[in-house]
């Protein structure tokens, strides 16, 4: 093979792998994303974009990038109107943010979600919900925060993926089955939307301070850094 044919067997090479790549580097990092099925209350399933910008390695022995901002995406059943539910995760934000997605549901034909501080300081921005949790109602084409009283009671379970599967692990699409399976790890109260205050909060109080650990017990899964 001669040098002008080498070069572009290599050029060729390279095309091909950016392709096989592509989607997965974005603005300020890399990126990860998939879809997943949502089984709502009443037996309907919707289909779930979810999407993550993500950053560096926090520490040299982290097997997973920091997220750094969390988008999901789907349309009411029966329509194409797209709806966005965002959050940020940049915990030296002064502003509430870094929320872990719960649940998911439609009631009435209006869109319901319950979330929970992904941590120790974003529950602290958050004023400590006890319940742990963060609800919101999709209303006038914005999200609206609203208390557990507002929260319909129909919604119970947990119906998403929590957090964000290893990278090495990502599937491009989650039936119902795999959504369950990646939430039998969960802590109680991820599982299910409790409707009483717990005995005792899983956080300190503090106004400033280290960096915690999101408290969600790990998956004894086998993990290299991608």
């Amino acid at each position: 093979m001669n040098f002008r044919a080498c070069l572009s067997f290599g050029l060729a090479l390279i095309v091909v792998s950016m392709s096989a790549d592509a989607g997965t580097w974005g603005f300020g990092g890399k990126t990860m994303s998939w879809k997943e099925e949502v089984l709502l209350h009443d037996g309907q399933i919707i289909v779930v974009e979810r999407f993550y910008n993500l950053g560096s390695y926090p520490t040299l022995d982290s097997r997973e990038r920091a997220a750094l901002d969390q988008t999901v995406t789907f349309s009411l059943p029966g329509t194409k109107k797209a709806i966005v539910w965002t959050t940020d995760f940049r915990d030296a934000e002064p502003v509430p943010n870094s929320l872990n997605l719960l649940l998911l549901d439609v009631v009435k034909g209006v869109p319901y979600i319950a979330t929970y501080p992904a941590g120790c300081i974003a529950y602290n921005k958050w004023k400590r919900p006890n319940p742990p949790y963060i609800l919101f109602k999709y209303e006038g084409g914005e999200w609206k925060r609203i208390s557990l009283a507002e929260f319909p009671a129909e919604l119970t379970k947990n119906n998403v993926i929590v957090g964000r599967p290893p990278s090495n692990l990502l599937k491009p699409t989650y039936k119902v089955p795999d959504v369950q399976d990646r939430n039998h790890y969960l802590q109680p109260e991820h599982k299910t939307i409790l409707r009483a205050p717990l005995a005792q909060e899983r956080c300190p109080q503090y106004s400033s301070g280290p960096m915690a650990p999101i408290p969600i017990s790990p998956r004894n899964e086998t993990q290299t850094k991608p």
